[in-house]
């Protein structure tokens, strides 16, 4: 049988913007050359739909876009999304930002509401471990970019959606892939699984260690994650999800300018005042285990109810500068949602309603650090965090291909902080207690299809998002009584669609976001990141990514006995970019007005763009090169991180042997040019240490070993 580019559609599935009508279906890491299946359906705002029936700003990578590059970390991967930014200031220590929302992020994620199997990943009391994850074991995520308060709760950066890799149905497998690069890099991963047409059956367990490019940046982290998922009747689906994480990675600290100048690998001396992270054995380290289930019931083809549980405990410890932090976590929680589909006046009207309930129990120690041990106690806390929301929507399909979509979202938050213990013997510090009075964020979108591949939208979202236990109470062991939650409100429009028989996909969107007592970051001079809220910010912004073919065969004829597809041949474009105007707005601090000044850390433009290449034999390339303009490192727009541009590429040769066994060699470079650039850089830092320099040239090869049958 021969048919027209049966397996040149599947590398569509190279682009990031491949959401736009393509295979989201999270498949295997050897099937991500899979035939093309129908448009794509993201879950947005809870409405599974296409996205080209989606009001909203979604970007989604699936499987084949992590494949494209080193699966050693997901900052190049996420950072394929246009308005979105994933940096690394220590190795395995991620900072995401959706649209600037990493203003107030020293370090973790925070802003952006993240679920991980449908599971709540986001504590009670709104920070994410991102680190927790090993890259490989992520078959799909999606960002939705703004507010998103109206469905997922507190948070006007917006909401990632984490999926691990679902087996291909009817068939089980084996795999094993090695990697080695410079620096000490070394990464071995080992997964079996087995589906069938009502379940699967997945474990993978993943080591990768690390020399690191700077001194005192090494890295070790063991992941092994399990899910099922079967159907004990024809109307109901249950799921169960584990992840256990052990992560210990070295944190080298921020650098001055001449120091980053003059040795961008070294890790922050010590002065006559304080000793450098080196002489403190400066560290993370994380036991995590989360475990989750979900449950589906289909009562009939228009009403159903989806309902996951979870919980989780951390035991962390943190030696930094001055303090030695030993924390222990429990957390548990929820999420329910009731779905229902009618008709009204001849028009599909879809209903959905829930809540949302988190509460989380944190005993915090802080000694003081002695080279890397802790020594005297300096103060013990016991936090209690308890975070929900109710919410409801309705999407309604208007004539001449309209669709109305409209929700809210009611939420509380309450912090107990309890100080046992405090060395300094601070009366007011001994207990804190804060209620955020009660939010209701509403959102309202239009969209309509222009034509069967062409939709147009716009909306309305608002969104608040409270500080986090640890801006309240930061390591230095004050409790900020004052700080206040964010608000915002985002009026966006946007197009998306595909021209020219599918030659060329586009996604394009713009937005104007109002940000109420915004806030921001600071560092003292032992390294203490301390918050305070800066008035107000005004970001304006335009997010557009294309893709396209330059050059495919007119006819393929696919030879395959197995579920592994064969490899296809063509040469495709892509590129992503950002135009971001932000600014402060009714900003003072400190006698200076800051009213105008630039966003802290956020660049003015951002591009990300590439080439895949593969032919019939199994070869394929896939360069790309990334651009961020120069940034502002503190509020008063005095110092700036210079722009740069970086170049990589993977390459490799993947082969179906026989009935099932598929070899996958690889190899790549990073920062080809071997560019000295800061990623993650600490804003507003005392004495100017504001740099994180990211590795030089480096480079990476494996091999991949799957047998299914």
């Amino acid at each position: 049988m021969s048919y027209k580019y049966p397996t040149l559609l599947p590398l569509l599935g190279l682009f990031p913007w491949s959401a736009l009508g393509q295979n989201l279906t999270n498949p295997s890491p050897d099937t991500t050359r899979a035939v093309a299946l129908p448009e794509a359906t993201v879950t947005g705002y809870g409405q599974q739909l296409p996205l080209r029936r989606t009001a909203a700003a979604v970007g989604v990578i699936d499987a084949s876009i992590f494949a494209r590059f080193p699966q050693n970390a997901l900052t190049q991967a996420v950072n394929t999304l246009p308005g979105v930014r994933l940096e690394e200031r220590a190795t395995a220590s991620y900072r995401l930002s959706v649209r600037g929302s990493t203003l107030r992020s020293p370090f973790g994620v925070r802003n952006v509401k993240v679920y991980y199997q449908g599971i709540p990943f986001t504590d009670a009391s709104g920070s994410t471990a991102l680190n927790l994850l090993d890259p490989a074991q992520l078959g799909r995520l999606e960002v939705l970019k703004g507010p998103a308060a109206s469905v997922y709760g507190a948070g006007t950066g917006g909401a990632v959606l984490l999926q691990n890799y679902r087996p291909v149905p009817g068939q089980a497998s084996a795999s094993v892939a090695f990697t080695a690069g410079s620096y000490g890099l070394r990464r071995t991963s080992v997964v079996a699984d087995v589906a069938t047409a009502t379940g699967y059956l997945r474990a993978q367990y993943a080591r990768q260690t690390l020399d690191g490019y700077r001194q005192q940046s090494a890295l070790r982290r063991d992941v092994l994650a399990l899910d099922g998922e079967f159907q004990p009747t024809a109307n109901q689906t249950v799921a169960l999800h584990g992840l256990y994480s052990d992560i210990n990675y070295q944190l080298p600290g921020g650098l001055t300018r001449a120091q980053y100048e003059a040795n961008p690998r070294q890790a922050r001396p010590g002065t006559a005042t304080s000793p450098g992270t080196v002489a403190q054995r400066a560290y993370y380290a994380s036991r995590t285990l989360l475990l989750g289930g979900t449950h589906e019931v289909r009562f009939t083809p228009r009403l159903s109810t989806h309902t996951t549980l979870y919980g989780t405990g951390s035991v962390i410890r943190t030696p930094y500068l001055v303090d030695f932090e030993r924390n222990t976590r429990l957390e548990g929680g929820g999420r329910t949602a009731l779905r229902y589909r009618t008709s009204l006046a001849s028009r599909t009207l879809r209903l959905q309603a829930g809540a949302e309930a988190q509460t989380g129990f944190t005993s915090g120690r802080s000694y003081q650090n002695v080279g890397g041990n802790p020594g005297a106690l300096r103060y013990d806390d016991e936090i209690r965090a308890t975070t929900g929301f109710l919410f409801a929507q309705a999407d309604y399909e208007l004539p001449a291909g309209f669709l109305l979509t409209a929700g809210a979202s009611y939420n509380r938050l309450r912090y107990r902080i309890a100080r046992l213990s405090d060395a300094n013997r601070r009366p007011q510090d001994y207990e804190l207690a804060r209620d955020f009075r009660p939010e209701v964020s509403p959102r309202v979108a239009l969209l309509k299809e222009l034509t069967p591949q062409v939709s147009v939208y716009g909306s309305v979202s608002t969104g608040f998002s409270p500080p986090t236990t640890e801006e309240i109470r930061p390591s230095d062991g004050s409790l900020n009584r004052d700080l206040q939650a964010e608000r915002g409100t985002n009026y966006e429009v946007g197009a998306r669609g595909t021209l020219w028989q599918e030659r060329l996909r586009f996604d394009i969107a713009a937005y104007n976001f109002r940000l109420r007592q915004t806030i921001t970051t600071y560092t003292t001079d032992q390294g203490t990141s301390l918050f305070r809220n800066a008035g107000g910010t005004r970001q304006r912004g335009l997010e557009a990514a294309l893709s396209g073919w330059l050059w495919r065969p007119e006819a393929v004829t696919p030879v395959s006995t197995t579920n592994i597809p064969v490899v296809g041949a063509g040469l495709r474009a892509w590129a992503s970019y950002s135009y971001n105007h932000y600014r402060f707005a009714d900003y003072q601090s400190g006698g200076q007005d800051y009213s105008g000044n630039r966003l802290t850390g956020t660049a003015p433009h951002t591009l990300t763009a590439g080439l895949d290449f593969s032919e019939h034999l199994g070869f394929y390339l896939n360069p790309t090169v990334n651009h961020q303009a120069r940034l502002p490192l503190n509020d008063a727009n005095t110092e700036y991180a210079a722009g740069y541009w970086t170049f990589g590429s993977r390459a490799g040769w993947r082969r179906t042997f026989g009935s099932g066994l598929v070899v996958d060699l690889f190899g790549g470079v990073e920062n080809v040019l071997d560019r000295q650039y800061s990623l993650g850089n600490d804003l507003n830092a005392f004495g100017g240490r504001y740099f994180q320099p990211a590795p030089g040239r480096n480079w990476y090869s494996g091999a991949q070993v799957r047998w299914a049958w």
